[in-house]
């Protein structure tokens, strides 16, 4: 992330999909490290994702979706103003989860060495629409649950409006990162997760840091859907601000230094830069 000065006109932010990808009892979350030259968030380690991509709203995807209809998949996100939008959004999960973890969130016959080899041909660019309709599948976005939305601060010159949604890993399917957009890939506790990166043996961006706070309450799967409320996603805006110190904080609504005073998400109001590393904390009391 950017620490630079605001720009005169913030760039728009580019709408955008991540899926946490959850198994096991105990808890364990996928994460992937993106590779050392993507020109976001390089080198950190991130719960698949990616933008939203024209053909997530091709007739032939939406006919294949079965789970939410437009008026459904508004009415999850909380964004009601444009429904085709909203449904292509949970469409964008799922391709970007095949993409960037080789998971399908969906029903088909294909066996996995047929998965793997759609996953390819979709790399290599294979339209979405043609690699569903050779697998026969049908996709499940009921099995996608929102769970916040976090927009990139107006600092950055790449800004992403990022849907994070909760997922179920299928038991017969096994994640894998993509070897081009990302080096690593596997299943992490939530706690493993937070004490390797307070080691600084991995890199947590604030919105992964903070999802994965907030799973280390859940003991399971099942009780990581429970902690979901049961309205629209929150809505969370980060600003960029220099603390006293010298330091460099990103402030959540909620903390003294945001503009916003109603609290968007549960844990600490902010994070601040120490030592090259996002940390999550409270404001200190005067």
């Amino acid at each position: 992330m950017s620490t630079s000065p605001e720009p005169s006109v913030p760039s728009r932010p580019r709408d955008a999909a991540t899926v946490v990808l959850l198994r096991g009892e105990p808890l364990e979350v996928f994460l992937v490290r993106r590779t050392g030259r993507s020109v976001f968030m390089p080198g950190a380690h991130v719960f698949p994702g990616g933008r939203l991509d024209p053909t997530d709203a091709d007739p032939r995807v939406r006919d294949r979706s079965v789970g939410r209809d437009p008026a459904g998949a508004a009415a999850a996100l909380g964004e009601t103003d444009d429904p085709t939008r909203a449904l292509a959004l949970f469409c964008a999960a799922v391709r970007e989860t095949f993409e960037e973890a080789g998971v399908l969130l969906g029903e088909t016959r294909a066996a996995a060495v047929d998965l793997a080899q759609a996953r390819a041909e979709l790399a290599a660019g294979a339209p979405w629409p043609d690699v569903l309709d050779a697998l026969d599948a049908t996709l499940r976005l009921d099995w996608l649950v929102p769970i916040a939305r976090w927009v990139t601060p107006t600092v950055e010159p790449r800004r992403f409006d990022a849907r994070f949604f909760l997922a179920r890993a299928p038991r017969d399917q096994r994640p894998s990162h993509d070897a081009t957009e990302t080096t690593e890939g596997g299943f992490f506790a939530p706690a493993g997760a937070l004490e390797r990166a307070a080691r600084g043996q991995i890199v947590l961006p604030p919105p992964t840091l903070r999802t994965l706070e907030w799973l280390e309450a859940a003991g399971s799967v099942e009780s990581a859907f429970a902690r979901v409320g049961s309205g629209p996603p929150p809505l969370v805006e980060p600003m960029f601000v220099r603390l006293d110190a010298g330091l460099v904080a990103l402030v959540l609504p909620g903390d003294p230094l945001h503009p916003r005073r109603e609290r968007a998400i549960e844990g600490p109001t902010r994070f601040v830069l120490r030592d090259g590393r996002w940390r999550s904390e409270a404001p200190t009391l005067a």
